[in-house]
């Protein structure tokens, strides 16, 4: 191809861009605040097309961004850099395109002769579409949609795993963080200091700071290794009643304290609240002096049922109605099960309104035998924590 044939070429693709960045200045006035958003997506989309396919030259993107600076004097995002970017955000969530299935995008990345590849997506047009969220993936669309181009590409470039783009996102969106904000946030690795605990508070609390608070200051299990199934004459931990656990805990309350952190004061178990002639009973109450609320837990002897969070977020909504103080934070609830299926309570929890989390706790009697003899009792453990350097 001749220069002057490439030159032609660039013209009509810059022409092309052109009118999709005109159209969605209109749709931006209009007030569709996502549509910038949905606009650098389709282009980079197109040149994704036009660039791997190899249809266009090296230089084509340089020579597209000043054709269009000329076009459009004042015009600003638009240089070589930020066009590219647009192209790794596009590649990059291309999950999300509405055009093509992942299937095509499996292939586009196998293919050795990109020729071989017949696109579903037209390379003489941008066609602006919603993106094309999953169904049945606790994916954040509106946390997606409501943060900055410059954002996602921040995310992009310093996160390389989905769970932790997707965690930043909702972090930047909930907390409306600058630039700065979020690339603080990744270089003090929140993702990685948050635990697997399933949950929603960045979804339920009212800031992105105390949800934030909230994430650290839970583990996604705990050690009771105070609780010991055999002394209690049964063979599994299913077959002790959930009173007789309780009991277990509220005998040992300072081991439980120690081992779900300072800030943690007791309150009582089975809090009783009454309510319209219904007697409601939690099974123990605490409060976070950090996070400046009450926080229920609901012991479980068995593995995680849904059912729970429908009891928990009611027990929530009477500690807010009737015990919560003015200056205090909104309640948060924990249940505490033996086992869980964590992706299944975070596809499920996403429905209630209160903020709540489910972790899974041990008991002496399911340590291998070598580690309990290895561990220090609770006096020595108490000790060592208690020693001054």
């Amino acid at each position: 191809m001749t220069k002057q044939a490439d030159i032609k070429l660039y013209s009509s693709a810059a022409n092309t861009i052109k009118k999709a960045i005109l159209n969605a200045q209109y749709e931006a006035a209009r007030g569709v605040n996502s549509i910038q958003l949905t606009l650098y997506y389709a282009i980079g989309r197109y040149v994704s097309v036009n660039t791997r396919k190899g249809k266009w030259g090296t230089n084509a993107i340089e020579t597209i961004s000043r054709i269009l600076r000329a076009d459009m004097p004042g015009l600003r995002g638009f240089s070589e850099t930020s066009i590219k970017r647009m192209r790794i955000f596009y590649e990059e969530w291309a999950e999300l395109d509405d055009f093509k299935s992942s299937i095509w995008m499996d292939d586009l990345k196998m293919a050795e002769n990109m020729d071989d590849i017949k696109s579903p997506v037209q390379t003489d047009e941008i066609s602006i579409t919603p993106f094309r969220f999953p169904s049945v993936d606790a994916f954040p669309a509106n946390d997606f949609r409501s943060i900055g181009f410059t954002h996602h590409y921040i995310i992009l470039s310093q996160c390389k795993i989905r769970e932790q783009r997707l965690f930043y996102i909702s972090v930047c969106a909930n907390e409306h963080l600058t630039p700065d904000g979020i690339k603080n946030c990744i270089k003090q690795d929140l993702y990685s200091q948050r635990g697997s605990l399933p949950n929603n508070f960045m979804q339920k609390l009212p800031s992105g700071s105390l949800a934030q608070r909230a994430i650290l200051a839970f583990k996604d299990q705990y050690m009771l290794d105070f609780i010991n199934v055999e002394e209690l004459g049964a063979r599994d931990i299913e077959e002790v009643d959930e009173v007789v656990v309780e009991k277990q805990i509220v005998d040992n309350i300072k081991k439980f304290i120690l081992h779900f952190g300072k800030d943690f004061l007791f309150v009582g178990n089975q809090y009783e609240i009454s309510v319209h002639n219904h007697c409601h009973r939690i099974d123990l109450l605490f409060f976070n002096r950090d996070l400046n609320c009450l926080i229920a837990i609901e012991l479980k002897t068995g593995v995680f049922k849904n059912i729970y969070l429908g009891e928990l977020n009611g027990y929530l909504r009477l500690l807010d109605d009737y015990v919560r103080k003015p200056h205090e934070n909104p309640s948060v609830g924990i249940i505490l099960c033996k086992d869980v299926d964590k992706t299944y309570v975070e596809y499920m929890i996403q429905d209630y309104d209160k903020p709540m989390g489910v972790a899974t706790y041990k008991t002496a009697t399911d340590m291998p035998e070598h580690l309990r003899k290895a561990l220090p009792d609770q006096k020595q453990l108490i000790g060592i924590l208690n020693t001054k350097d």
